[in-house]
């Protein structure tokens, strides 16, 4: 269920101006590459964005790469998506979080979430909201994998698969990676 909504740091709680704000809401999808140990840096500097409201969802794979308690936003998961729903009229997670978001933003995209949402295999929270995705609003993926599977000609088709269906790419770097390879 929805925390209740405390002030942003740094925005005080009292607006003077009769006229509400809408806050932007970005909705950060993390998956099991390594490069999700960089979640907390990335949720960090999103929150530094005023009247930007930020929440995540992750696979459970990614859970490996960061610690949840350094996330100081709300966290959806597998397990909350299960625990919403009891019956006919409950509300359904992935359709909510997708209603929520003005953007989403996968970061990173693995090897294994690319090939899922390419081939349209929607068996966990994050897949089912992109699934679900409004495509009128804006979805922003950042592949992040070995460069041996980057490489790889499937990945290409699916990077065009994703394109395809309007989402947009922000590309790989070429740095050195974890496993000490140099490469995207």
């Amino acid at each position: 269920m929805e925390p209740i909504s405390l002030p942003e740091p740094g925005i005080p709680a009292g607006n003077s101006s009769s006229v509400p704000q809408k806050r932007f809401r970005v909705l950060v999808g993390v998956t099991g590459s390594v490069a999700a140990l960089k979640l907390p840096l990335l949720v960090a500097e999103l929150l530094k964005i005023p009247g930007l409201e930020v929440k995540v969802v992750t696979t459970e794979r990614a859970k490996h790469f960061y610690n949840a308690q350094e996330i100081p936003v709300t966290l959806y998961g597998d397990e909350e998506e299960w625990q919403l729903w009891k019956a006919r009229s409950d509300p359904v997670l992935h359709i909510e979080l997708r209603r929520w978001a003005d953007l989403m933003v996968v970061a990173p995209l693995d090897a294994n979430t690319l090939a899922k949402v390419a081939n349209g295999i929607c068996d966990n929270l994050l897949t089912c909201v992109i699934r679900a995705w409004d495509l009128s609003k804006p979805l922003l993926f950042c592949p992040a994998m070995n460069t041996a599977m980057w490489e790889h000609p499937l990945t290409a088709r699916q990077v065009e698969q994703l394109k395809g269906f309007g989402y947009t790419e922000i590309p790989c770097v070429v740095k050195k990676l974890v496993c000490g390879d140099e490469g995207q």
